[in-house]
C-alpha cells in the first residue's frame, strides 16, 4: 500500500533482457535507500515492484510480461527517470490517498497548458469505458502521484499541478503524446461498480 506522495526520482541505469522477465536497475537517491531490503515493495511510476537486488545505490526489479504490457514501464530507456515511493507504514502521515500500486489503465497526454501559476495537463484514458471512475474533484493517481481531478469532458480529463509537484516529480518533464500510468481511487471504483450492479438487478 502506498500514499501517492512521491519520495524521489530514480534514473534507469541498466536494462537486462532475460527469458520471460526484464530486469531494470535504477540508481536511487541515497535517502531513499535507508532500511531498504530485497523483497520490499517500491512503486515505480505508481507500479508496485519487488526489490530483487541492492548493490550500493543501485536497486534491481524484475518485470514480467503483464507489467510491461499494462504500464508505461515498457517504454523506458536507459537514462529515463521514474517517480518512486516506498510502501507506507502505519506510522506514516497519509498526505495523499490510499494507493495499491496496481495500474488499472494508461492515459495519453493530449494538452499541456502552462500559464503563470497554472500548469494543467489534459489526458485521455486508453479504455474509454473506465472513465466512469474519474470524477470532478475526485482522487486519481498518475505515474504514482496522488492528484485531484480537475475538469472532466466527454473524452478527456485534466489535473492542475502546483510548482512543488512539478519540482518533485517527473510530470513537468512530460510532453504531449506521452503515456502515463493510471490508478483509480479504490473507493470510487467500488461505489461505481456496486451502483451499476444494483441498477442492473432492479
Amino acid at each position: 500500500m502506498f500514499t501517492g506522495i512521491v519520495q524521489g526520482i530514480a534514473e534507469l541505469y541498466y536494462i537486462e533482457e532475460k527469458q520471460n522477465v526484464r530486469t531494470y536497475i535504477f540508481k536511487m537517491p541515497n535517502l531513499f535507500l535507508e532500511g531498504l531490503k530485497t523483497g520490499y515493495s517500491v512503486a515505480n511510476n505508481g507500479c508496485c515492484l519487488t526489490v530483487t537486488q541492492i548493490i550500493g545505490d543501485y536497486v534491481s526489479f524484475d518485470l514480467v510480461a503483464e507489467t510491461l504490457l499494462k504500464t508505461n514501464l515498457d517504454m523506458l530507456n536507459v537514462g529515463d527517470k521514474v517517480n518512486i515511493e516506498r510502501a507506507a507504514r502505519f506510522s506514516d502521515e497519509i498526505g495523499g490517498h490510499f494507493v495499491s500500486g496496481h495500474i488499472m489503465a494508461t492515459a495519453i497526454i493530449t494538452q499541456i497548458c502552462n500559464k503563470k501559476s497554472n500548469y494543467t495537463i489534459w489526458l485521455t484514458i486508453d479504455v474509454l469505458k473506465k472513465k466512469k471512475y474519474i470524477f470532478y474533484k475526485g482522487f486519481i493517481t498518475i505515474d504514482g502521484i496522488s492528484l485531484t481531478v480537475g475538469e472532466v469532458t466527454q473524452k478527456e480529463f485534466c489535473v492542475h499541478l502546483i510548482p512543488e509537484t512539478l519540482l518533485r516529480t517527473t510530470l513537468g518533464q512530460k510532453n504531449i503524446g506521452d503515456k502515463v500510468n493510471i490508478e483509480f481511487d479504490l473507493n470510487t471504483q467500488v461505489i461505481v461498480d456496486t451502483v451499476e450492479r444494483v441498477l442492473a438487478t432492479s
